[in-house]
């Protein structure tokens, strides 16, 4: 059972703005980076295509609240904390964080809520309950983390 993930990586020059600082919307592909990250550490994929019909974690609330600047070549670590878990949804928080040496500091938090639907061959999602072979490897964090 797992409650996080962290992965690091270093900021792109096109990920940045012309003021040199990332552009605030990359935040929110590095949230969808880091979430499919924990899913594949957990042994599965953001689109479970073995189910019939396939299922998927489409989103349906996201936020990000932006602290400090991060620039070209900044080591970030992405934290992603489970947040809530319900039958059918996933809430995440992340904790986005400069690395500088023995340095460390929050530049920005984001959240991120996903529910379990299927997919039908005519297009149309329907809620469901998570895979019990997925809820089960899935833990919420333990509350001093979360705050």
């Amino acid at each position: 059972m797992s409650f996080e993930y962290i992965v690091n990586r270093r900021v792109e020059f096109s990920e940045t703005d012309m003021a040199g600082i990332v552009h605030f919307s990359n935040f929110f592909r590095f949230m969808e980076t880091a979430e499919h990250g924990f899913y594949r550490s957990l042994g599965f994929s953001v689109i479970l295509s073995q189910y019939d019909p396939p299922l998927g974690f489409p989103r349906v609330h996201a936020e990000c609240d932006y602290k400090k600047p991060l620039r070209f070549e900044d080591l970030l670590e992405i934290r992603i904390l489970v947040a809530e878990k319900r039958p059918k949804v996933l809430s995440y928080i992340f904790r986005f964080t400069k690395i500088d040496g023995e340095n460390r500091v929050e530049v920005a938090v984001g959240r991120l809520t996903v529910v379990c639907v299927s997919h039908a061959i005519d297009g149309k999602m329907a809620s469901v309950t998570i895979p019990d072979e997925i809820f089960d490897k899935i833990q919420v964090a333990p509350t001093e983390l979360l705050q």
